[in-house]
């Protein structure tokens, strides 16, 4: 029987990244997953590991190349080990990394930013991924699990109605979702940290600024928002899953709910899904 497709490494190896400066440290913390693909195939169907590379050196790699780099961004640190693994290991084909950011906020001390106290960014976190072979490489960045809504100027009408339809038209509504979001870089940025913070801020902005006719019209214009204001960005996929607030029924109480009380569920929930590219 053929193999016909393998890849092998080392999942959630976790590494803090700090750098010194004096009193003021900055950290950089990843959960990282690494896979390789290639030469490997015989470990696969005749039990011959003469060409594998053992997980552990995988781990070790990152912690290594992690020493080397302390002040890099997520985007460059990851590059950095795929070279790694790259001029190491002639076996290597293409090499996959996927890394979340777990993401610390400085904070302040008497209305200063202090040098080395931290509190944990609870909404999201960082990604990045990369694809990397000796013929080139695909880079994105993106967040996960980020969570946002706007309490008002969103609606959901005109959708099928077809003997299973129970949800009214709603022209005024919560709009609440948990995004996922990865953009792909066709250029480097001048800085990447800095053209990531543009995108939340060109998502949030659009988002909360203008009326919403459906999750689906919200985020086809936060995806042209983004590409508009940052060249070096190829397409930005999403996947929004809406977080339903469902106005409760007082009337068995006597009482009216002119949109303030709300039951939050999320399950099920709407999972809208869509990438926006260049044309």
């Amino acid at each position: 029987m053929p193999l016909t497709a393998s890849r092998y490494g080392k999942g959630r190896v976790r590494v803090m990244r700090l750098t010194r400066e004096g009193d003021h440290h900055t950290p950089r913390e990843l959960n990282l997953t690494v896979l390789m693909k290639g030469a490997f195939d015989a470990a696969w169907t005749s039990g011959d590991n003469r060409a594998c590379v053992a997980t552990d050196s995988v781990k070790n790699i990152c912690n290594v190349v992690a020493a080397k780099n302390l002040s890099l961004d997520k985007e460059a640190f990851v590059e950095a080990l795929a070279k790694t693994f790259l001029d190491t290991y002639p076996q290597i084909e293409e090499l996959h990394v996927d890394a979340t950011e777990t993401r610390w906020l400085r904070h302040s001390v008497d209305g200063a930013p202090h040098g080395h106290t931290f509190t944990l960014d609870g909404n999201g976190t960082g990604y990045v991924g990369l694809v990397a072979s000796r013929a080139g490489a695909v880079l994105r960045s993106g967040l996960r699990g980020f969570t946002f809504m706007k309490t008002t100027r969103s609606g959901w009408v005109d959708f099928v109605d077809d003997g299973y339809r129970t949800l009214p038209d709603t022209t005024d509504r919560i709009a609440a979702t948990a995004m996922d979001a990865t953009w792909t870089w066709s250029g480097v940025p001048a800085d990447y940290a800095a053209a990531n913070a543009r995108v939340l801020d060109r998502l949030i902005a659009v988002f909360g600024t203008t009326v919403s006719l459906g999750v689906q019209d919200s985020m086809y214009r936060m995806g042209e928002a983004v590409l508009a204001a940052i060249p070096e960005i190829a397409e930005i996929g999403f996947a929004m899953p809406n977080k339903h607030y469902v106005p409760i029924n007082l009337a068995p109480f006597g009482l009216e709910n002119s949109g303030t009380v709300f039951l939050p569920t999320d399950e099920p929930h709407g999972q809208i899904e869509a990438t926006i590219g260049r044309g």
